[in-house]
C-alpha cells in the first residue's frame, strides 16, 4: 500500500480555538497583581505557544528567565480551572473531520500541551473516541519541533510517516513534520506565530479553512502514491 492514509493534527489553533481561555488565564494573573489586563487581540497570536507564549507576552519572561517556572506553573493552574470555559472547536472541524473519515482516512492528534490538558479538552469536544491517538507534549522526552512526537504517533498507527500528512497553525508544526518525513498541511486559519506569513515555513499546502482539507488530502495522496511508486 503507498499514498496518504492518516492525517495528523495540531491541537491549539487548528482543530480548536483556545485561545480565549489561555487569554483568561494570563489576564487572572495580572488582575491578581494589580496589573493592566491586555486585550485579547494582543494575547491570540501567542495561543499556540501555550504557557511560554502567554507567560512571555504578558510579563516578558522568557524560559530562561528565573521568575518563569514560578509563572508558568501558575499560569497552567489557572489555564487548567477554566480550560473548557470558552475554547470551542473551529467552525467546520467537525464536518471536515467526518469528511476525512469518509476519504478512509484515520486521523490524531499530536500537541504540545500536555496530555493532563490535551485529553479532558479532546474528550470534552467528543473526540477522545474517534481521534487514533493522542500524543501529548509530555509524551516522548521531547516536544514540536523535534519529530519524536509526530513519529510516536506514526508508530501507535502502524504507519510509516511517509503515509501520514501532519497539519498545523505554527512554523514548528511545519518543521516537525518536515523532520518526521511526513507531507505537511499550513493551517492558514490558525493562530499563526512567528513567522506568521505561511508561506515561507516550507509546507507541502496551505488551507485556508478547514473544509479545504479533504480536497488536499486526495491530492497529498495521489503525490505520495507517485512518490513511493
Amino acid at each position: 500500500m503507498s499514498g496518504i492514509a492518516a492525517v495528523l493534527f495540531d491541537l491549539d489553533g487548528t482543530l480548536v480555538d483556545s485561545a480565549p481561555d489561555l487569554a483568561g488565564a494570563v489576564n487572572e494573573m495580572l488582575a491578581a497583581r494589580g496589573m493592566t489586563e491586555l486585550p485579547y487581540a494582543n494575547l491570540r497570536s501567542h495561543g499556540g505557544s501555550g504557557a511560554r507564549g502567554m507567560v512571555g507576552r504578558a510579563f516578558g519572561c522568557a524560559p530562561d528567565h528565573p521568575d518563569y517556572a514560578s509563572l508558568r506553573d501558575e499560569f497552567l493552574q489557572r489555564y487548567e480551572q477554566r480550560l473548557l470555559r470558552l475554547t470551542r472547536a473551529f467552525n467546520a472541524v467537525p464536518a471536515m473531520l467526518d469528511a476525512l473519515g469518509a476519504q478512509g482516512h484515520v486521523w490524531g492528534i499530536v500537541t504540545n500541551k500536555a496530555e493532563y490538558l490535551a485529553r479532558p479538552l479532546v474528550e470534552a469536544m467528543g473526540w477522545l473516541e474517534q481521534a487514533h491517538g493522542l500524543v501529548g507534549g509530555d509524551t516522548t522526552p521531547h516536544r514540536k519541533p523535534h519529530p519524536a512526537p509526530l513519529l510516536e504517533a506514526a508508530r501507535r498507527l502502524g504507519l510509516v510517516p511517509q503515509r501520514c500528512v501532519y497539519v498545523g497553525d505554527d512554523a514548528r508544526d511545519i518543521a516537525a513534520g518536515r523532520a518526521a518525513g511526513m507531507a505537511t498541511v499550513a493551517a492558514a486559519w490558525g493562530y499563526l506565530g512567528e513567522p506568521a506569513d505561511v508561506r515561507v515555513w516550507g509546507a507541502d499546502a496551505v488551507a485556508t479553512e478547514p473544509q479545504q482539507l479533504p480536497a488536499l488530502m486526495a491530492a497529498l495522496h495521489i503525490e505520495g502514491r507517485a512518490r513511493q511508486a
